[in-house]
């Protein structure tokens, strides 16, 4: 439990797509609970809102482990985005990190990111901020440990066996190897998050400056 109107589904295992299916099949169940007034999915956990403190945790948490466990993969087709990345500069200075870490090249790095597809987890850490599954593991950095105090939006970002974009200007720990153009959140826009879960990504380099 958090709190006495909230529970954090935590589910276990690695961050695949299959554990991610089944928390967004997880997350579909849950919606048909009269007790559940909203529900935000993560990177394989799932919290629920309570409408009032249930009368029996330990019934709800049942209830979720042996949906977890009997419940088959939900796939969700979402719209497909294509980002031009401009690699390497200023706004990408953590890509020799990357290198230095992978004990690859910057060419071999830019390369294996976009010739990935990703798919975005989950919406969350800042609004507008995908989580995104599909980092080829020979790019997989973990972030840093002192982050960046000013890391612009639309930075494209690896943070361990993560990607993503960064949605909001400030302080951020992942590595940053490019930048887009492209804002993936606008507060005056409806819906003001421009991913949504279930979308998918691809990147292609619109310039590198090594």
């Amino acid at each position: 439990m958090i709190g006495t109107r909230a529970m954090l589904f935590e589910a276990p295992g690695d961050f695949t797509m299959a554990h991610q299916r089944r928390v967004w099949a997880l997350m579909d169940a849950a919606q048909a609970r009269p007790d559940v007034c909203e529900l935000i999915p993560g990177v394989t956990n799932l919290m629920l809102i309570f409408s009032a403190p249930p009368d029996s945790p330990q019934a709800v948490a049942d209830w979720l482990c042996h949906a977890w466990n009997t419940l088959p993969e939900r796939h969700i087709e979402g719209k497909l985005f294509e980002i031009g990345v401009r690699y390497g500069g200023a706004l990408g200075e953590d890509l020799a990190a990357v290198c230095a870490h992978s004990g690859l090249s910057p060419q071999d790095v830019i390369s294996i990111h976009h010739g990935s597809e990703y798919t975005v987890c989950a919406i969350g850490s800042a609004p507008g901020f995908g989580y995104l599954h599909g980092l080829d593991p020979r790019i997989a950095t973990p972030r840093k440990t002192v982050p960046s105090l000013n890391m612009q939006a639309g930075t494209v970002i690896i943070g361990g066996m993560q990607a993503g974009i960064s949605a909001l200007t400030g302080p951020n720990g992942w590595n940053s190897i490019g930048f887009t153009d492209l804002r993936v959140f606008d507060p005056y826009k409806q819906p003001p998050a421009l991913f949504a879960v279930g979308d998918r990504i691809r990147f292609y380099p619109e310039s590198i400056e090594l």
